[in-house]
């Protein structure tokens, strides 16, 4: 252990700026250590895991690490109350080399409102950039431990895990013909605003300090600062998985309700959960009622949590739930899970705000700004039982543009109309489209099956490593479907990027980087190509004008 330590402060002092850091190096340590804590969890060696943990916090590769993610996730342009983003690599490195300062003291969140599908508004509390990046450092040393510890049956907020692979499951557990007949659809009223504060200092494995400090340190609304007395804020980093952990250990309640396997298995009780919002099915409604529910209850009560009246309810498969977006019945013999009506009328509602803003807009512009809109909504619900729902939502967003076609053109009959903003495209008329640019319609999207990620597996653990690669290759096949560039390059390369050897998925990004610049002849060949994360393409090209001796300022 001292050993690596002294190899990281070796490394270390070689670094003189943002663009030196050796990515591939840093990644590779750092996911040594992670492995190295999760099989110590695994072998319930809690000693040997905190040290483990504060090894890795003080590593400079892992406060590289946490200063690159918060300053390449979404929010990084988002400032805390200090007002402060750390957008140019002089202000990066500045803050890899204050994350170890022992003097560490969190400032308050800033709050704003989102609005929710309900109506109402959802707080979210907003660290500054130097909190965001302790957080992402020490969640790099809890995260191993949370999947380790974490309910099989959890899906939400974890590496590769989605609500495609949570709605698997209740197909798994209700889709057979002994399946059990009854849900309990659970809803926990205000989640991450209730969380008890004394239970995760004394349960969550970390620097007891430091949460207490980000736990404890309030908020600034209208320019006055309230005390957090519970809760964990949402937008931190780390929160998530400091609620999952919170909820993690229902699924080993709920088995030991029963003290034989005969009996566990006549009672079919399974539980699925995604979050704060979970589903707990059973052969009898009287069994969910009285001795389900009730095991619940004082489990959340526990951690300060109480589950909401109004959402909460014991359920009939007949009659049907919704649970992440989809509607989940049984009609006969058959299990449907379809695109919920409340997800359906969000989803145009959405789309019909859109084009009111966008009455003067270019076609080209009303393309480029739908466009993300619907295939993202078809690519969530494709793995499902959607191809009715996209038919009907195909024709009321046909009827949307039409009727914002018509309008721009009072003056215009109705064939003229069509042949200045529709075209026929693959055998089907009517397609939205302007010159090269073609609006996607649901119906374009078959479905495909998902296969759901195996409940003991673990990100962390190396036995799972070619599980999780070849689960990978998968995804991003289907996701570069039609690029054929792109995909042929990614397979060439492994999936790897060749400057940090870290894998190139959805969510990293990516960019095609010309090795002959087209300013100097180069072609858009495969040979001349490669595929880079876009702060390592970044990097190689400072680097290169480093070494030709021109300095940026």
């Amino acid at each position: 252990m001292d050993a690596l330590l002294q190899k990281g402060d070796v490394a270390s002092t070689d670094w003189r700026s943002w663009h030196q850091i050796p990515w591939s190096d840093a990644h590779q340590t750092v996911a040594r250590l992670q492995a190295r804590i999760a099989k110590a969890v695994k072998n319930g060696e809690w000693r040997k895991v905190r040290s483990l943990q504060r090894l890795l916090t003080r590593s400079a590769s892992a406060q590289a690490l946490a200063v690159k993610r918060v300053t390449e996730n979404r929010g990084q342009k988002t400032p805390g109350v200090d007002g402060k983003t750390w957008s140019t690599p002089e202000e990066k490195w500045v803050a890899v080399s204050g994350l170890g300062n022992k003097r560490y003291r969190p400032l308050p969140l800033r709050r704003i409102y989102i609005p929710k599908a309900n109506g109402d508004k959802r707080p979210l509390g907003i660290p500054t950039m130097r909190d965001r990046a302790m957080q992402a450092l020490h969640l790099l040393a809890l995260d191993p431990v949370a999947e380790t510890t974490g309910d099989s049956h959890s899906y939400g907020f974890r590496r590769e895990r989605s609500t495609a692979d949570a709605i698997e499951q209740v197909r798994n557990v209700l889709g057979r013909k002994a399946s059990p007949q009854w849900v309990l659809e659970g809803d926990i009223k205000g989640c991450f605003d209730n969380i008890s504060h004394d239970w995760l200092v004394a349960n969550v494995c970390m620097d007891k300090g430091i949460l207490r400090k980000w736990l404890k340190a309030g908020f600034v609304e209208m320019g006055m600062l309230f005390p957090t007395n519970a809760g964990t804020p949402q937008g931190g980093i780390i929160s998530p998985v400091l609620a999952n952990m919170a909820l993690d250990g229902l699924q080993h309640e709920l088995e030991g309700l029963f003290r034989t396997v005969r009996q566990a298995r006549e009672a079919k009780v399974h539980l699925v959960r995604y979050a704060d919002d979970f589903v707990i099915t059973g052969s009898s409604q009287e069994l969910l009622a009285e001795r389900v529910k009730p095991l619940v209850v004082r489990f959340l009560a526990a951690r300060g949590l109480v589950l909401s009246e109004s959402k909460t309810k014991i359920t009939h498969v007949t009659d049907g739930f919704d649970f992440l977006g989809w509607n989940v019945r049984r009609i006969n013999r058959m299990l449907l899970t379809q695109p919920s009506k409340k997800n359906v009328k969000a989803f145009m509602t959405k789309l019909r705000e859109t084009m009111g803003a966008m009455r003067t807009a270019k076609q080209e512009d009303v393309i480029d700004k739908l466009m993300p809109m619907i295939r993202g909504w078809a690519n969530y619900h494709r793995s499902q039982m959607a191809s009715r729902t996209f038919a009907k939502c195909d024709h009321l967003i046909w009827e949307m543009l039409w009727r914002w076609a018509v309008r721009r053109h009072p003056n215009k009959g109705k064939r003229w109309v069509k042949q200045r903003y529709f075209i026929r495209y693959k055998g089907r008329d009517w397609r939205f489209a302007e010159k090269d640019k073609i609006l996607p319609v649901l119906c374009e999207f078959r479905k495909r099956t998902h296969v759901k990620v195996l409940a003991e597996a673990n990100p962390y653990d190396p036995a799972f490593d070619e599980y999780f690669t070849k689960r990978l290759a998968r995804k991003m096949d289907m996701a570069l479907e039609g690029r054929r560039k792109l995909r042929w390059l990614w397979w060439w390369q492994e999936g790897l990027c060749p400057i940090c050897l870290q894998k190139i998925t959805r969510d990293t990004g990516w960019h095609l980087h010309h090795k002959v610049k087209r300013s100097q002849g180069g072609s858009d060949v495969v040979s001349n190509l490669v595929l880079l994360h876009p702060n390592c393409h970044q990097q190689l090209h400072v680097n290169e004008l480093k070494s030709a001796g021109i300095t940026l300022e």
